[in-house]
């Protein structure tokens, strides 16, 4: 779940979905403790400027609210920073999953911000520990936000709502324009062909994830609200629960990399011409084997797709090791596919039993892929990428 650039459409809206509402859980309960939010900083800063300018005017108590809400400020930034920092640190170091760390942090910042509620055993608390409360608040949000801005390469963003209201708008206008233009029929080929490149992005998927997004945080908000008003002291159980289960199901279930092949040697071995390249899904061999493929995701297959030299027209995707293909395996081949086609390359799957190209049609994903380019073994798959570049004057 936290590996760079591993992370499917569907992969990124859960994780969106469910941080969300831990945003708007913890934004309320900061609210009904300290009187402010901490989720987002954008009324934080239109604070910062009025209490300045009053302070200049001389108006008593607007410097030490300006300096509450540049501490504010202050918090969610260094929480970004904090991120920024322990995600390039596992880059640098090779961990598999290097968004645990700061994800991990942020159940403990939240875990903090439990204890010092519980610390405040009146219910108006002194103004400096309110302070010191809402920065930890904070902190945790600026984490939280960069840690998913980082994982979705800045797709979504699950402290504040805002960017969620403006993508839903633009989002609904190019769902409107599928819905009037759905029948391409009517259209000139010129037009046609515009808005079947339209019609080809995830429109209604990203409609959906901006709005469960919305709903999630409202969510949490509402379930903040009922959990202080009946256990304040325990309000913030859930969310740090919820943190430390998908920081556990992250380390027990890792994603799988794509390696050039074993069987050749830098993805191309003697007799394959350079616009053929092999690779192979790399399950953890120290689990035990019945279960490798259920632990497993694919990654991002389209994000991997991007990085191939131009050169190559045909890949070859050794599956042998993948033993079961759910939905979002079969949702990042599908969009493999859809971006080779586009590309003009070709993919060829090696390693595929009947079971598996069933699964894949069932997903949605085989009524892209060639019948003949399913081969059930490696040396068939390599001979029908030989094929490939033949016909199409490749070799």
């Amino acid at each position: 779940m936290f590996v760079a650039q591993a992370h499917s459409f569907v992969q990124q809206a859960r994780l969106a979905i469910t941080l969300a509402w831990v945003a708007g859980y913890t934004n309320i309960i900061t609210f009904l403790v300290c009187g402010t939010v901490t989720s987002h900083v954008s009324g934080t800063t239109s604070n910062l400027g009025r209490d300045v300018v009053e302070g200049l005017r001389g108006t008593e108590g607007a410097w030490s609210l300006a300096g509450y809400a540049l501490f504010l400020l202050a918090t969610f930034l260094a929480g970004a920073f904090l991120s920024g920092i322990t995600t390039e640190l596992g880059r640098r170091r090779g961990w598999d999953s290097i968004y645990v760390l700061p994800m991990a942090l942020q159940a403990l910042f939240l875990t903090l911000f439990m204890l010092a509620l519980r610390l405040t055993h009146t219910n108006q608390p002194p103004p400096h520990q309110l302070v010191w409360i809402s920065g930890i608040a904070s902190f945790a949000m600026g984490l939280q936000n960069a840690t998913i801005t980082r994982i979705s390469s800045g797709v979504v963003r699950t402290t504040h709502v805002t960017g969620v209201l403006t993508d839903l708008g633009i989002e609904l206008a190019h769902l409107w324009l599928w819905v009037r233009d759905r029948d391409l029929s009517k259209l000139d080929p010129g037009v046609r062909a515009r808005v079947t490149h339209t019609l080809s992005q995830p429109v209604i998927r990203r409609v959906a994830l901006l709005a469960s997004i919305l709903g999630s945080f409202a969510l949490g908000a509402g379930l903040g609200t009922v959990a202080f008003d009946y256990a304040r002291t325990y309000a913030m159980v859930p969310p740090v629960a919820f943190l430390l289960w998908i920081v556990l199901v992250d380390a027990m279930r890792p994603i799988a990399a794509i390696e050039p092949s074993d069987l050749v040697a830098n993805g191309a071995g003697e007799g394959l011409p350079p616009a053929i390249r092999v690779y192979h899904i790399r399950q953890d061999r120290s689990r035990r084997k019945g279960r490798r493929a259920k632990l497993h995701s694919l990654p991002n297959m389209t994000a991997w797709a991007e990085r191939l030299g131009d050169e190559v027209r045909v890949v070859i995707l050794d599956l042998a090791d993948v033993t079961q293909l759910d939905g979002d395996a079969a949702f990042e081949l599908r969009s493999l596919l859809a971006l080779f086609k586009a590309q003009d390359r070709h993919l060829v799957l090696a390693g595929v039993s009947h079971e598996q190209y069933h699964q894949l049609r069932r997903a949605g994903a085989g009524e892209m892929l060639e019948p003949m380019s399913a081969c059930p073994d490696f040396e068939l798959a390599v001979a029908r990428g030989l094929a490939i570049l033949q016909e199409h004057g490749l070799a």
